[in-house]
């Protein structure tokens, strides 16, 4: 399959766009929950007298424990095949592990909660995207666009929310609360999607191990595949960075306090909202390759101007400008790695791309935590942009056509 030509989008009737649309509305439950520690974490940090090293460790055991449930996801979604039944497991979990801040605040015991929480957030999106790409194969891109705008939606909201939470009760309460609305979407999948398993390419009941296995290893030769996973990888890296290293740049260098720094954060995910759509669709039309590379080029700029920004109405829209960029990106890439692929290996070419995210997501916390310790919060930002450069040059060797494995 190559990359999709001008004509390849069709026109989708809203009726059958239901499906799209609250598989995007249980991504952005995942990313509620992982936004809502995100938040969390200055005042953790502060509360456990952490440095910002110990801090970035403790993000690292999220990603690590993504890393885990990622390279086990995927085969389980395609050879067993119900899709539907990973989405609900994913978010039931990951809501009852952000409860469990609420009964304990000893640093291993949270890093056992925050392992859980990468895990199932990671083990969501083999299953919807391989989904949705299944689902809506002429109009993947959009579909995937929606589904990446439901986690802007989740990451924009929740640090509001919990941020409004905090001026009221101590972090380990807003944690519980916060976890709250997440098992309303859990409801709403089960009454409305669990019976549905979309096939158009991909096996309804999963396939036989021998096959799943020969054809994986098709895909792990193909080179275009494996730069597709490079670049998602550095440019996750530096995201995560971000979403870890600005909340504590704007309570420890800015000193703003909760509530603004929730809408700090969701600046930068409501540039996202905006962007993800537009960029998907549009990808449909004229290819994914042209749209991954204004959106690197421009996010790596923006991270590296951040701190000369200052403070107030300005730096907002920095961040707003920033999000637009490196969220656009996000479910074009998605969508390349689909056109790469057979349906039927979808669940595992997305744990391969999310594997090799949240390997090098890992890394970004730590080492940004060791850079601000040594030279302060300000440099971690240039470490960002120079990440993100290594994704623009990663991408300009992708080739304009992936052909997907046969």
């Amino acid at each position: 399959m190559s990359e999709p030509a001008s004509n390849a989008a069709t026109p989708l009737r809203l009726a059958s766009q239901g499906p799209m649309f609250l598989v995007g509305l249980g991504h952005g439950a995942t990313h509620w929950i992982a936004a809502t520690f995100y938040i969390l974490l200055p005042f953790i940090t502060r509360d456990l007298e952490m440095t910002y090293a110990e801090a970035g460790l403790l993000v690292a055991v999220f990603h690590v424990a993504s890393v885990a449930a990622n390279f086990g996801s995927g085969p389980l979604v395609d050879m067993i095949g119900r899709r539907v039944a990973f989405q609900m497991l994913s978010l039931g979990v990951g809501a009852l592990a952000l409860i469990g801040f609420g009964f304990g605040s000893t640093v291993v015991w949270l890093a056992i909660l925050v392992g859980l929480i990468g895990a199932t957030n990671n083990l969501w999106h083999p299953a919807a995207i391989s989904y949705l790409s299944s689902r809506y194969p002429k109009n993947r891109g959009y579909a995937l666009s929606i589904h990446a705008l439901g986690a802007n939606l989740g990451d924009a909201v929740a640090p509001l929310a919990a941020g409004a939470l905090l001026v009221w009760m101590a972090w380990p309460q807003a944690a519980v609360v916060n976890a709250l609305p997440v098992f309303l979407v859990l409801a709403s999948l089960a009454l409305l999607l669990a019976g549905d398993r979309p096939t158009n390419g991909a096996r309804k009941d999963g396939m036989a191990a021998a096959d799943y296995v020969a054809g994986l290893l098709r895909v792990l030769r193909d080179r275009a595949v494996l730069g597709l996973c490079l670049m998602a990888g550095l440019r996750t890296m530096a995201q995560t960075g971000l979403l870890v290293f600005l909340p504590l740049y704007l309570a420890d260098v800015l000193k703003v306090g909760p509530v603004a720094m929730g809408v700090a954060l969701m600046a930068m995910q409501i540039g996202g909202v905006v962007a993800a759509p537009l960029a998907g669709a549009l990808s449909d039309r004229v290819g994914r390759r042209p749209i991954v590379l204004a959106g690197l080029v421009v996010g790596t700029a923006m991270i590296a101007v951040l701190t000369a920004l200052g403070g107030g109405p300005v730096y907002v829209a920095g961040i707003a400008f920033l999000g637009f960029a490196l969220y656009a990106v996000r479910p074009v890439i998605h969508s390349w790695m689909m056109d790469a692929t057979p349906p039927s290996l979808g669940g595992s070419a997305t744990s391969l791309m999310f594997g090799t995210q949240s390997a090098l997501s890992a890394v970004a916390p730590v080492l940004g935590g060791i850079v601000g310790d040594v030279w302060g919060l300000p440099s971690v930002f240039y470490l960002l942009a120079g990440i993100m450069l290594a994704a623009n040059l990663v991408a300009l060797t992708l080739p304009r056509e992936t052909p997907a494995a046969e």
